[in-house]
C-alpha cells in the first residue's frame, strides 16, 4: 500500500547497497498483458471486463471478482512473484520492518512476529512453516522487472501513485485481522487459493485501522474464494479480512493499491492557497482587515462566517467562469518525485542530433512530466516573480519506489529532477505538452535565442527529440 508521509518513505538504511534487480528467467512465460499504452495495460489487466464498464459500475462503488479459469493467465500471475523467489531475494540484504513484516492474527489480533536487522531464508522458513505466519513483502517491484513494468504503466494511466505488497500465508492461517485502508486496492491471486471475507458498510477515505471483531461488524457482504488467476477489485474504505483455507498449501498474492490522498479535499487543499494569493493581489477586499478582537473570540461569529462566505462565493464565480487559473503544485510534485522511473534496462540518455531552428520536435516521455508554476527555488525579498518548473522522473530511483526518503534526500531531488524556465515560457511548454510535433521556429516564444534554448535544454534532459 502506498505510504502515508515523507517520513514513511525513506530508502535503503545507510551502509545498505541498494536492491539488485532480478532479470527475467528465459522459463517466464510471455506477458498476457498489453504495454501499448497506459490504457491498454489497464484494460488487459480486467479482461475480458472494458474499463468504461468498471468505472462506470464497480470504481470507488463496489468490489469486483474476475474469475480466469485459464491456465496462460494463471501462469503469468505466478511468474510475477513466487514463494519459491524468497531465497533468492533474501540474499540481497533484506531487512525487517523495511523490506519484510512478519505477521500473524490470533484472536482477531495482529501478533508481530518480526526480528531486528537482517532477513535470513531460513528463519522466514520456519516462520512460515511452524508458526503458520504470513510474510508480508513490501513494494516487490523494486525487485522484479515485470512488476516494475505493470505498475510504471498504471502510474501512467491513474496519474497517482501505485504501490504493491505481497502476502504468502501458509495453510488454515490468517495474517491481518480485519481492517479497512485508504487505497483502491487490486488483488491478483498468483498461487495457491484465498478466502476473502468483504464487510458493509465501507468506510471511504479512511485510512489503515483495525475494526471490531468479526461478531461486531455484521454479515459479510461478499465471501469469496480467489484461485490463480483471478483478480479482485474493491473501494478504498471496504472493511476485509483473508485467510488461506485448509487443504490449500500457502498462498500468494499481491496488492496493487492507489489513489492514496486523491480526493476533492486534498486537491482543494493545493490549489486554494495559490488561488487567495493571485486574488488578494486584484481584490482589495481580500486585504480589508478582519474584526477587532476577533482572534480572542470576542467578534460577533454570524458576522465572520458571511464575510468569508462571501469571499468564497467570490472566488467561486472567478473560478467558474475560467479567468482564474488552477495551479496544483504539491501534489504534482509529491507524484512526479516519488513515481517510478520509465521501464528500461538502460540508462536514459539524449536522444538523436541536438535540435534547431529547422527542425520538428516532440516531447518524450509525456507520461513521465508536469508543469508547475510557483515562485523560484532560491528565492530573494527582491523576487517576487512566479517561475515555471518542468519536473520529470526520469531520474527517480526504482529501488526507493514507495520506501520513502530522508527529508534532505526529498529536498535535493526536488530541486535537481527537473529544469526552472522563466514565466515567459509556459506557452510554448503547453505547447510541447498539447501538441505531438511542433516546429522549434513555431513555438509562442518571442525571439530565436529563446526558443533554441527552450528545446536545447529539454533535449539535454532527454525530454525531447528532433524528427
Amino acid at each position: 500500500m502506498p505510504k502515508k508521509s515523507k517520513t514513511e518513505r525513506r530508502g535503503s538504511e545507510e551502509g545498505h547497497p541498494p536492491p539488485k534487480q532480478s532479470r527475467e528467467e528465459p522459463s517466464d512465460p510471455p506477458s498476457l498483458l498489453s504495454f501499448h499504452s497506459p490504457a491498454d495495460l489497464f484494460s488487459s489487466l480486467l479482461q475480458p471486463l472494458d474499463s468504461e464498464t468498471f468505472f462506470r459500475d464497480f470504481w470507488e462503488k463496489k468490489p469486483l471478482h474476475l474469475q480466469r479459469s485459464d491456465s496462460p493467465m494463471a501462469s503469468y500471475y505466478r511468474s510475477l512473484f513466487q514463494l519459491s523467489d524468497l531465497q533468492a531475494l533474501c540474499s540481497q540484504g533484506l531487512q525487517y520492518y523495511k523490506d519484510v513484516n512478519v505477521v500473524r492474527c490470533v484472536s482477531g489480533q495482529k501478533k508481530d512476529l518480526n526480528q531486528q536487522g537482517r532477513v535470513k531464508h531460513n528463519v522466514l522458513n520456519k516462520n512460515l512453516v511452524q508458526s503458520k505466519a504470513t510474510i508480508q513483502f513490501h513494494q516487490p517491484q523494486r525487485f522484479k522487472d515485470e512488476l516494475w513494468r505493470i505498475q510504471e504503466k498504471l502510474e501512467c494511466f491513474f496519474g497517482t501513485l501505485v504501490g504493491s505488497n505481497v502476502y504468502i500465508t501458509p495453510e488454515d492461517s490468517q495474517g491481518l485481522p480485519a481492517h479497512y485502508d485508504d487505497v483502491e486496492v487490486f488483488i491478483l491471486q498468483l498461487e495457491g487459493q484465498k478466502h476473502w471475507r468483504l464487510y458493509s458498510p465501507t468506510v471511504p477515505l479512511a485510512s489503515e485501522y483495525s475494526v471490531e471483531p468479526e461478531d461486531r461488524i455484521g454479515s459479510p457482504t461478499h465471501d469469496i474464494i480467489l484461485k490463480e488467476g483471478d483478480l479482485l477489485y474493491f473501494p478504498r474504505g471496504t472493511i476485509h479480512q483473508a485467510n488461506t483455507p485448509p487443504g490449500v498449501h500457502h498462498s500468494t498474492h499481491l496488492t496493487l493499491s492507489t489513489y492514496q490522498r486523491m480526493s476533492w479535499g486534498d486537491l482543494l487543499s493545493d490549489v486554494i492557497p495559490s488561488m487567495l494569493c493571485d486574488r488578494s493581489r486584484t481584490d482589495v477586499r481580500l486585504r480589508e482587515g478582519m474584526s477587532p478582537r476577533l482572534l480572542l473570540g470576542n467578534s460577533a461569529g454570524e458576522d465572520t462566517c458571511r464575510r468569508l462566505a462571501s469571499h468564497l462565493r467570490a472566488l467561486a464565480d472567478v473560478l467558474e467562469t475560467g479567468k482564474q487559473e488552477v495551479r496544483c503544485t504539491h501534489l504534482k510534485r509529491d507524484f512526479i518525485m516519488n513515481r517510478l522511473p520509465p521501464y528500461s534496462q538502460q540508462l536514459i540518455e539524449p536522444l538523436g542530433r541536438i535540435p534547431a531552428l529547422a527542425d520538428v520536435v516532440c516531447l518524450r516521455f509525456k507520461d513521465h512530466l508536469v508543469i508547475t508554476v510557483e515562485p523560484p527555488q532560491q528565492r530573494t525579498e527582491e523576487v517576487t516573480e512566479q517561475v515555471v518548473f518542468v519536473l520529470h522522473s526520469l531520474k527517480n530511483q526504482r529501488e526507493r519506489h514507495m520506501m520513502g526518503e530522508d527529508d534532505d534526500e526529498e529536498e535535493e531531488q526536488d530541486i535537481s529532477t527537473g529544469l526552472q524556465f522563466p514565466l515567459s515560457h509556459l506557452q510554448a511548454l503547453q505547447q510541447l505538452q498539447q501538441e505531438d510535433q511542433v516546429s522549434v521556429d513555431q513555438l509562442q516564444l518571442p525571439s530565436q535565442e529563446d526558443k533554441l534554448s527552450l528545446v536545447l535544454a529539454l533535449w539535454s534532459e532527454s525530454l525531447l527529440v528532433a524528427l
